[in-house]
């Protein structure tokens, strides 16, 4: 058996020499490397939304007696996504008898015309009706401030004191 294994021996090395030579030359080049792609959609649905702040409309002091109407102004501030169409409406007001044509601030049982417009000449009184009275625009994306024009009548006989109301500012989009 000896006779046998030392006859092999030799053969085994040459070929185990071999084989590792063969696998350092196959290490020092470079491997080739298999691909396979493919693609997928990317998507997002852009929702038409709206967002509105009003600030308050402080006529300041009121003179019963001057007889001059009182005007001041504010703002409301828009921010509709670009593109969207929207339009703004105001609510009469909680003051009793009150419509979108003469508003009422109250103090007690007493009450104080007033009306909001959407033009600086006050001929456009600002309501609540779709497409009579209401402002429409286009959002932009960005802020939008559209000012609301306020005017209190002249020669009103009411006591002094503070007089308020409350108006809902609504935008439908």
């Amino acid at each position: 058996m000896s006779f046998i294994c030392f006859g092999i021996w030799p053969s085994l090395r040459r070929f185990s020499a071999a084989f590792l030579s063969s696998f350092l030359l196959s290490l020092s080049q470079p491997l080739q490397a298999a691909t396979d792609s493919d693609t997928f959609q990317v998507t997002a649905s852009v929702l038409a939304a709206c967002s509105i702040t009003a600030n308050d409309l402080n006529f300041g002091n009121y003179n019963p007696v001057s007889g001059t109407p009182l005007n001041a102004a504010t703002t409301l501030e828009i921010t509709c996504t670009n593109g969207a169409a929207y339009e703004v409406g105001l609510s009469a007001g909680l003051g009793a008898g009150a419509s979108v044509a003469t508003r009422f601030m109250t103090n007690g049982g007493n009450q104080l015309a007033y009306s909001l417009y959407s033009d600086a000449a006050r001929t456009s009184v600002w309501g609540e009706t779709s497409g009579v009275n209401t402002v429409s625009g286009t959002g932009s994306g960005a802020l939008q401030a559209l000012t609301v024009y306020g005017q209190i009548p002249g020669g009103q006989s009411v006591p002094s004191g503070l007089y308020t109301d409350t108006v809902t500012a609504t935008i439908t989009y």
